[in-house]
This record gives C-alpha cells, structure tokens and sequence, in this order.
C-alpha cells in the first residue's frame, strides 16, 4: 500500500507541474500604477478655515463609459477606442482629477475647499462637471484633457470648457502618464483661476 500511494502522489505531482503552465490566476500586474500629482503642494499646518456655507464644494466629475475604468483610452479613429497597454491608474481618473482640483483650487485661491465627502453641510459655492477626455489620441500623437465645468454660486450658474494638450507624445506608458499628469494640471491652474478667491 505505501508504494502506491508513493505512485499516487507522483502522478499528481507530475499533472500539477503539467498543468501550472496552462493556468492562470489573473491577469499579469502592470509594471507600475500610473496616478496624478498636483504641481502645487499643500503646505504644512493650518489651512484655511471659515464658516462652513462658505466652503466651495468640488463634485466628482461625471465620465464617459470610456473613462469609467481605471485604464487609459486611446482614440484610434473617431468611432474606435482602445485601451493603452500596461497604462493603468491607481484609482478612477475622475476620482484622481477630484483630488487634484481640490488641492490646485486650495493652495492657487487661499480657499476653503472640499470634496464631497469631506463637505458635510449645504455650501453655495459648488463645482461640478463632466471630464470628458482623458487620455490618448493617436491619431494626432498626442494627450488630451477636457473638463465641462459647472459652477454653482448662491444659485447662479456658470459654465465653462478647460482643454490641455500635449503633443508628440510616444504611446507609451510612462510617456502617456507624464503628459497627462501635466495636462491635468493645467485645466486644474485654469479651473483654479477662473473659480478666484
């Protein structure tokens, strides 16, 4: 008996080796995350403060089907989309580009700003919006960022369209994420001034 169980356990050893080629657990992880990094920094120690109906509340921007996904989309023609490969964000490009709103608003204006889980009581100043583009353009080899901007004052309402490119942009990973960490921060400065103090 123990040599056929010394026989059983060698044929299913042998299948599990066989078999640990074919089989996969998942997809392979990216070589990195790609996220966004805001050009200004919050300084260290007290920010603003004030009452909180004074607090300019900054919404997560609505998206695309396209830019619902943690990947970053390329326009190949105008009917077709695909996805960069092994370009992939730590969080939701809507969620990144909250935050980077939140902090370039913050530290360009002197404000007191906040998303919308840190503003828990009504404010009159809102913003809100739709990020329509947020990735790669092949056929112009370049990335493109546009924000539908809605700003809502003590019931008034504006709007606004904020655009960045970069151009020359290689399809790439690492080319693709350094260029549109850059064009985020330009729609985010230019958010930030036309929202003002």
């Amino acid at each position: 008996m123990p040599r056929m169980a010394s026989l059983r356990l060698s044929i299913m050893a042998t299948a599990t080796l066989a078999l640990g080629g074919c089989i996969s657990f998942g997809e392979d992880p990216p070589p990195a995350l790609l996220t966004l990094t805001p050009s200004v920094q919050i300084a260290e120690g007290a920010g603003p403060a004030g009452e909180a109906s004074g607090v300019l509340t900054v919404r997560q921007p609505e998206v695309p089907g396209s830019l619902s996904v943690t990947r970053v989309p390329v326009q190949v023609d105008p009917s077709t989309i695909a996805y960069l490969k092994d370009a992939v964000w730590v969080d939701r490009p809507s969620k990144l580009f909250q935050n980077l709103l939140v902090t370039t608003i913050r530290e360009r204006t002197g404000r007191l700003v906040l998303d919308d889980v840190e503003s828990r009581a009504a404010s009159e100043s809102v913003l809100r919006g739709t990020l329509r583009e947020f990735g790669y353009d092949a056929r112009s080899g370049a990335v493109v960022v546009t924000y539908d901007a809605i700003r809502e004052n003590g019931g008034k309402l504006q709007t606004r369209r904020f655009t960045a490119r970069v151009p020359g942009v290689a399809a790439e990973a690492a080319p693709v994420g350094i260029a549109l960490n850059d064009a985020a921060n330009q729609v985010a400065i230019d958010v930030a001034d036309w929202i003002g103090r």
